[in-house]
């Protein structure tokens, strides 16, 4: 017998959104997220060999890292003024197509200053295609009016894993860091080529004025800025802390950042339910100790498996720490949301970039398990911090 009530009517039962209409854009963005993430973890097991190419000690290397940060810190205020004008598409590929030239011509790079210059430009594509893609993705979601935000970033993880997991697997089987480079570079192209035709043409909206973070925002800001810096530091200097411990060889000393990019993607991929069930202050105090006892793990470690699971451990405990910023940065009343998050945005960029360079003076000066116990104890502000941060309503 069928019902006859109002309720039991298909006709009217809400209608089921159709996104078809995006779903190309969708697709494009997730896949510029993936080839951006790839091509920079590409670079976590080459650094070693970057780094023996050209001589460098561990201070050197550490300027040579700022020169990437420097590189994608001056191209992304540039690229966003240029998005609001013409639209994040080109620029997209021009980050995209410029990643994948460049990643074969830093293998190839045998002094210092070339490798810089390289570094330098290769950071200036990542931030470029880092900006338009978050810039396109926004588009994307204001279409379809509903978050997107946390899928799109996965991808840059899952990129990330692969990235590095694909160079790692080459470099075991004693393939040389230039075929590499060059085999992970095609890689990330093709996935730009597929991206290429399915992007949205439309302008952006116009910038919104930038203003120096106060108040929450500040916090926000500078444990944006920490967090970052943990994973810089593990994409720039993990390998070389177990190699420098005699835990690995180069070979295979990517593991690490393999462990690490997974145990995040799986964090980030079930973090909305998590926040959900424990609360943002939860999540804060949880994850800054469990990151720092990841660090901990990898410096008391005497044996390879323990040292990876401690690359594990930070992947689980820092995936979610940012997006309880980044919320928190929309909830404030300080500031407009919009500026607040790109207040944010900018000091996390400035950590993950230039942070590293930072963690190679301190090496030089001590060892680089010493910079890495430093790192431990910073961290400690996000779970100290974490009940005024849970208080933005």
């Amino acid at each position: 017998m069928t019902s006859t009530t109002d309720s039991g009517n298909p006709a009217t039962l809400p209608a089921t959104p159709d996104f078809s209409g995006t779903a190309p854009a969708r697709l494009a963005t997730r896949l510029a997220f993936f080839a951006a993430g790839f091509a920079m973890a590409c670079c976590a097991p080459l650094f070693p060999f970057f780094k023996a190419n050209v001589g460098a000690d561990k201070a050197e290397f550490g300027i040579l890292l700022l020169c990437l940060g420097l590189g994608s810190i001056i191209a992304m205020p540039a690229t966003g003024v240029m998005a609001a004008c013409r639209g994040a598409r080109p620029l997209i590929l021009l980050g995209g197509f410029g990643l994948t030239a460049m990643l074969p011509l830093l293998a190839l790079a045998g002094t210092p200053w070339v490798l810089g210059a390289g570094l330098f430009v290769f950071g200036a594509f990542l931030g470029t295609i880092d900006v338009a893609m978050n810039v396109h993705g926004a588009e994307v979601e204001g279409q379809e009016k509903r978050p997107l935000m946390s899928n799109f970033h996965a991808h840059w993880s899952i990129g990330g894993f692969f990235g590095a997991g694909l160079i790692t697997v080459l470099l075991s089987f004693s393939v040389p860091a230039t075929v590499c480079a060059a085999f992970g570079a095609a890689t990330a192209l093709v996935a730009i080529l597929a991206a290429r035709p399915r992007f949205l043409s439309v302008a952006g909206k116009e910038p919104e004025p930038s203003a120096f973070p106060r108040g929450i925002v500040l916090l926000l800001a500078v444990l944006a800025g920490i967090i970052f810096l943990v994973e810089g530091a593990v994409l720039d200097w993990g390998a070389l802390l177990i190699i420098d411990r005699d835990l690995a060889s180069a070979e295979n000393a990517g593991v690490g950042y393999i462990l690490f990019s997974a145990a995040m993607l799986a964090a980030r991929l079930t973090g909305d339910r998590l926040v959900s069930r424990i609360g943002g202050f939860a999540t804060l105090v949880l994850g800054g100790l469990i990151t720092m006892a990841g660090i901990t793990t990898i410096l008391v470690a005497s044996f390879v498996p323990a040292a990876f699971f401690g690359f594990v451990l930070i992947g689980l405990g820092a995936a979610n720490l940012v997006p309880v910023l980044f919320s928190a940065a929309g909830r404030q009343r300080v500031m407009p949301p919009g500026i607040a998050i790109a207040a944010v945005t900018t000091t996390g960029y400035a950590g993950i970039l230039l942070g590293p360079a930072m963690i190679g003076f301190i090496s030089d000066a001590s060892s680089l398990s010493t910079a890495f116990l430093l790192l431990a104890l910073l961290i400690l502000a996000v779970p100290i911090s974490a009940w005024w941060v849970a208080r933005v309503p």
